[in-house]
């Protein structure tokens, strides 16, 4: 039993407001679970055994992720008691979806879980933000004269076809050229053997 007028006493879950607003929702749901389940007999069994498990899921893992050490396992427990808020606000819509309610009697149950869901989300971002390593979002630039030759960026612009034609003919005059060097080399080759 906690004592509110002695803070010393009780779990340091009891202390957050979404906590004690996920405990009004329960306080606020079990009467509408009874009264579903007393007026349709049997049709409403899966609906309101997955809302009261998803209200007590969402209440627990709150406490338990408040109790861990780990910014990182914190954040799953609260990212997990999110998931069952918003899966009670789901059921409260199949409730009215199967007419085993009216829409007027579930806006106040989903008002609470739109605020659980909301304290819920905050805690996450916290905790799982503190354990995230972020890099800074400065583009790196490479010099391309840095480099080595062959990793060097080619240059986008592709030669124009006359460019490859002038190519050519400069390659074919340097194979020429060599040719007449081999024959004069080989011509001096035999001259000076014939000495």
């Amino acid at each position: 039993m906690t004592n509110d007028s002695n803070p010393q006493f009780g779990f340091d879950h009891e202390k957050l407001d979404v906590y004690r607003l996920e405990l009004a929702f329960l306080a606020w749901v079990t009467p509408l679970l009874h009264e579903v389940r007393n007026t349709a007999a049997g049709f409403h069994r899966e609906v309101c055994d997955q809302l009261d498990r998803a209200s007590l899921s969402a209440l627990l893992n709150t406490a338990e992720g408040n109790s861990k050490r780990q910014g990182q396992q914190r954040a799953k427990f609260f990212d997990d008691a999110r998931g069952s808020a918003v899966e009670c606000a789901a059921c409260l819509d199949a409730l009215v979806a199967k007419r085993l309610t009216g829409s007027e009697s579930v806006l106040e149950g989903k008002a609470m879980l739109v605020r659980v869901v909301a304290m819920l989300t905050k805690l996450v971002e916290r905790f799982d933000a503190a354990n995230r390593l972020k890099e800074d979002e400065t583009p790196y630039l490479v010099q391309p004269s840095i480099l080595p030759p062959d990793t060097r960026p080619r240059s986008p612009s592709r030669p124009s076809s006359s460019n490859f034609i002038e190519d050519e003919d400069e390659h074919e005059h340097e194979n020429e050229n060599e040719h007449e060097n081999e024959d004069e080399d080989k011509h001096e080759v035999r001259g000076g053997e014939n000495k």
